[in-house]
């Protein structure tokens, strides 16, 4: 191969290298779409250990104060731009040997300084509250402050470096972008277990396929991922035939006609690898979303196991408790029935007597209360429905989707490569469990 060839076909295999990465980008934006599609939403209270979704706003006891805007926020980040110009001049050769000189004008923006923050919050909605770490989140904040201002405004040394940069104009520019207190948030990401309480939080977590704290709807998140999908497919289709055109402009001399078929075959095998790797992202996102289906299951399943161990050992306790009570009271009024019923000048119990059996009755059940027990039993009760309910319902919801994406054109060819089959939705007859009898001894 001489270099003349060699140097001709690298333009295509740039070109099919780029291609290949544009596609790529497409392929792995569009199965994010689809993972933000797939996932119902869940309210804080039925927030399960694994991948969840959830919508709804930023709270925090101690929040933070950006730096530009001192707004009160949970996540800012910032950055302060200083322009620059300069005339350049600069000594050429032309074609024919002579030196010339020339000046040209350069410009631009120089980075003086930047920073920010963030620290856990809670997302609140109208079931309660979930804590969030967003370390290592992807964060798509509001933008809370843009201006370029000169000296004479009080931003440009309050918050700006003293120093300037070298060809200054002195013109700054400050940006600063944050998830500020109260505002509405769309987060997906990993839940687990609290180390503090029992309860869940969602967190970063290697193996899980996306972290994002967004202050979009996930109506909007999801179609600006479906655009950068079909933008990078469009770029890669751009790079597959410019590489055999320019190929094309180094080979064919002026006098002759450019063939199109290279160009043309470049195109077409760029849509081929394109469908294929279509097929591989829709494929694997229906077998995703199936394997959550039966996930949902799952959890309905543990939290009708929780109700069927937990509540008859509350109810025990509590009827153990109210019987505890019932017989201190009996005992009680049956010593304040002798004192009031002594005659005058005749044995009967004295007051230090009696003290000292309540005093001892006191000391065997400190903190008898049943109507505390009585109280805490029906707040368990309609957790435990709520539960029950939220699980139910991030079944059916999911088990909806995944209907639905069955039946819809094309993703239901691909679902009969793997022969997925409908789910049936859960009806109240599917929560019923038998009765277990548990009684604890005193």
């Amino acid at each position: 191969m001489t270099q003349e060839l060699a140097w001709k076909l690298v333009p295509p295999s740039i070109g099919a290298l780029l291609a290949l990465g544009c596609l790529y980008l497409a392929m792995r934006t569009g199965a994010r779409q689809r993972l933000v599609d797939n996932l119902p939403t869940s309210k804080t209270t039925g927030v399960f250990v694994g991948l969840v979704e959830v919508q709804g706003t930023a709270e925090s006891e101690v929040p933070l104060t950006s730096f530009l805007a001192e707004r009160s926020c949970v996540f800012y980040r910032w950055s302060i731009e200083e322009h620059w110009s300069r005339t350049v001049t600069e000594t050429y050769t032309d074609s024919k040997g002579q030196t010339h000189t020339r000046t040209r004008r350069e410009s631009g923006w120089s980075t003086v300084a930047a920073g920010g923050q963030s620290a856990p919050f809670y997302l609140r909605d109208d079931h309660g509250v979930v804590l969030v770490r967003p370390e290592g989140a992807e964060i798509q904040p509001a933008v809370v402050l843009s201006a370029t201002c000169g000296p004479g405004d009080l931003l440009y040394y309050a918050k700006g470096p003293a120093a300037a940069v070298a060809n200054s104009d002195h013109r700054r520019r400050f940006f600063e972008s944050a998830v500020v207190l109260h505002a509405p948030l769309y987060v997906l990401g990993q839940a687990r277990e609290r180390s503090d309480v029992v309860a869940p939080e969602i967190a970063h977590d290697k193996s899980a396929p996306l972290f994002l704290i967004s202050t979009r709807s996930e109506k909007l998140v999801s179609a600006t991922m479906k655009a950068g999908a079909w933008i990078w497919a469009a770029i890669g289709l751009i790079f597959a035939a410019a590489g055999p055109a320019v190929a094309l402009l180094l080979c064919e001399s002026e006098a002759e006609q450019i063939d199109p078929t290279p160009i043309a075959l470049a195109g077409a095998a760029y849509l081929l690898a394109g469908a294929v790797g279509w097929v591989w992202m829709v494929f694997n996102s229906m077998v995703d979303l199936r394997q959550r289906v039966r996930q949902a299951w799952s959890l309905v399943d543990v939290q009708l196991k929780r109700r069927h161990d937990l509540i008859p050992r509350l109810v025990a306790t509590v009827s153990e408790l109210r019987d505890y009570e019932r017989r201190l009271q009996a005992e009680i009024a049956d010593l304040r029935g002798q004192m009031a019923t002594a005659p005058p000048g005749e044995a009967g119990p004295r007051d230090h007597a009696v003290g000292a059996v309540l005093a001892a009755i006191e000391e065997r059940y400190p903190e008898l209360k049943s109507q505390a027990a009585f109280l805490n039993l029906q707040k368990e009760l309609a957790d435990t429905e709520t539960r029950i309910a939220l699980a139910r319902d991030y079944f059916n919801a999911i088990a909806v989707h995944y209907n639905t994406r069955l039946e819809i054109v094309p993703d239901r060819f691909v679902a009969a490569l793997a022969r997925m089959r409908p789910q049936a939705l859960m009806a109240a007859g599917d929560f019923e469990r038998a009765p277990v009898s548990v009684k604890l001894v005193a």
